[in-house]
């Protein structure tokens, strides 16, 4: 029998059934169909209606070198204008977005949504008003703005770790600039990691995303903030059915620490830990041939004054057992300086419980975006924020090997990144197609004259180590 006859042989069958089945019955399987289809149209009307008014687009005005010859020097700095997306989470005019969508922004505005009276099948109409950046946080990609307005219907966050795959959401935005669009669609995956040394995991969702989406909130069928729509993978810069939102608990835990400090103060324990294998298992005779164990405990860390030691078997984090090193990593992430953690452990045969206060997490480079001027640190064919390698830089990489170069201090919302095969961070240029560079100027002029389809070779550290980056100019 053919591929095709056995695929068609249940749907023969069933047409045969509803075709064999009393008209009573079939009219009672189709009326029953229909209000499950009613009902679950309702709830998302009612879901749309709650979360529209709470939804923000947010316009940024940034000063960036122009291309060309200009008469006069102030005439090579041109303007440029982008959007974005927002979510109301506090009723004092606190708003989430993404920190791509704001970065570099000179001036920042908000469209608030007027509620519409009656039942027109227009677009709510907005209002825009001033907005000022509270605070940004590069590494989850989020960052809070703050409006003077007063009373502003505010959304509540939900609780990340319920979400399960298969789970129905909507995301919101305004994709494309289509002021407060909805989309409907279901969790792919519910703690996605898109770097693999990274501790940033993202709820995936088939939820259509678009360019101006950004920022936007991800909510359940309740109303609930479950994630801030941050990106997409696309080869063609659309939607393509795979998009990516920043988990509503680490959002809630960077809004509070931004709000309350301005910036984040991440949490850190000073340990290393990792999936157990059975062949690691066999190997060091553990207890167990599945869960975590610790590979470090830094000296002197809390961890360390806790009294952990590298090969202690980690069960449970605050109650909640631990299957892998990624999930404890994520548990760790979450947390701020000052936190205690409790820690369940196995060691020699004997569990017991070891609490470990976190420390602020040191961070080299944290500081470094704020001190660049889109102005002056601009390059734009690498989409990318630089400052020359000085010696306070220097200081604050962990490694370098290079004595001159471009420090990448930021990268562009559109701009190829690291998870790509693109820059980073803390990446160091330092030659351009074999030739040395050794300051933005120097780089500037490398690449300026690379007409589009050039190769372009980059040489670069990154955390110590020395590579290429080969890429065709735009």
């Amino acid at each position: 029998m053919s591929t095709r006859s056995k695929r068609t042989v249940p749907i023969a069958l069933i047409a045969s059934a509803l075709l064999l089945m009393p008209a009573t019955g079939r009219a009672q399987t189709v009326s029953r169909a229909a209000a499950a289809g009613d009902a679950l149209s309702t709830s998302l009307q009612t879901v749309t209606s709650l979360v529209e008014p709470s939804v923000v687009e947010v316009f940024t005005t940034a000063y960036a070198p122009g291309d060309g010859i200009a008469p006069n020097p102030g005439d090579l700095v041109t303007t440029r204008r982008a959007s974005g997306s927002g979510v109301v989470v506090d009723p004092a005019g606190y708003i989430v977005t993404n920190a791509h969508v704001v970065r570099g922004a000179q001036q920042l505005r908000v469209a608030l949504t007027i509620p519409a009276k009656g039942q027109s099948i227009l677009t709510a109409r907005s209002r825009s008003v001033a907005a000022r950046l509270v605070g940004l946080d590069t590494e989850t990609d989020l960052a809070v703005l703050k409006v003077e307005e007063p009373n502003l219907p505010a959304l509540p966050f939900g609780d990340s770790d319920e979400l399960r795959a298969g789970q129905i959401v909507m995301a919101f935005g305004s994709p494309l600039g289509l002021h407060n669009s909805a989309s409907m669609g279901v969790v792919g995956a519910v703690a996605r990691q898109l770097e693999p040394e990274s501790p940033m995991i993202y709820v995936q969702t088939d939820a259509a995303i678009n360019p101006g989406s950004s920022g936007g909130p991800l909510v359940d069928l309740r109303g609930r903030v479950v994630g801030i729509n941050t990106l997409i993978m696309s080869r063609a810069g659309g939607y393509e059915g795979v998009g990516f939102a920043a988990p509503s608990n680490i959002v809630r835990t960077v809004f509070e620490q931004i709000r309350k400090n301005g910036r984040v103060r991440r949490g850190d324990a000073g340990l290393r830990a990792q999936t157990i294998t059975p062949v690691l298992a066999s190997g060091l005779a553990l207890a167990r041939d599945s869960g975590v164990v610790l590979a470090d405990v830094l000296p002197g860390s809390p961890a360390a004054r806790a009294g952990l030691r590298p090969g202690d078997l980690v069960l449970a984090v605050d109650g909640k057992p631990m299957e892998n090193g990624r999930q404890l990593q994520i548990a760790l992430y979450r947390r701020i300086a000052g936190d205690v953690v409790s820690l369940e452990v196995l060691r020699s045969g004997q569990s017991r419980t070891v609490p470990v206060t976190m420390v602020e997490r040191l961070d080299p480079l944290g500081g470094l975006s704020e001190s660049a001027d889109p102005r002056q640190h601009l390059v734009p064919r690498l989409g990318i924020l630089g400052l020359d390698l000085d010696k306070r830089i220097a200081e604050a990489l962990p490694v370098l090997r290079v004595p001159s170069g471009v420090v990448v201090v930021s990268t562009e919302a559109d701009a190829l990144d690291a998870r790509e095969g693109g820059l980073a961070p803390g990446d160091v240029i330092f030659g351009v197609n074999g030739k040395w560079v050794s300051g933005l100027s120097e780089l500037r002029s490398a690449l300026d004259p690379l007409k589009p389809g050039a190769p372009v070779v980059l040489q670069l550290e990154r955390r110590g180590e020395l590579r290429y980056l080969a890429f065709t100019a735009e």
